[in-house]
């Protein structure tokens, strides 16, 4: 699923993304918790989804939550942290912010 989404998401096919990641993202949660680093980047995807949408609060309420969340267990300075802080600052930038 997770793959699928990624292709529809290279088309620029966001709704059909969209509701992907959303399966995929409540599955990850279920089956290994919110904090798992792979519940964090599915997160992360859909966030991009919403962000290539102009969907701004929405993708901005996943990413502070991603990027706390990764900050807290993987660490300040990890890769995947580093990429959701980048994400969060494209979505202020497009903001205007």
């Amino acid at each position: 699923m997770s793959i699928l989404s990624t292709l529809y998401y290279a088309h620029g096919w966001w709704m059909e993304a969209e509701q992907l990641e959303v399966q995929v993202m409540e599955t990850r949660k279920r089956v290994l918790g919110d904090e798992h680093p792979d519940t964090l980047t599915s997160m992360n995807n859909l966030a991009s989804t919403y962000r290539n949408q102009g969907r701004w609060t929405e993708a901005e309420l996943l990413e502070v939550q991603v990027m706390e969340t990764s900050s807290r267990v993987l660490g300040d300075k990890h890769p995947s942290t580093l990429t959701s802080i980048a994400n969060l600052a494209s979505t202020y930038r497009n903001q205007g912010r």
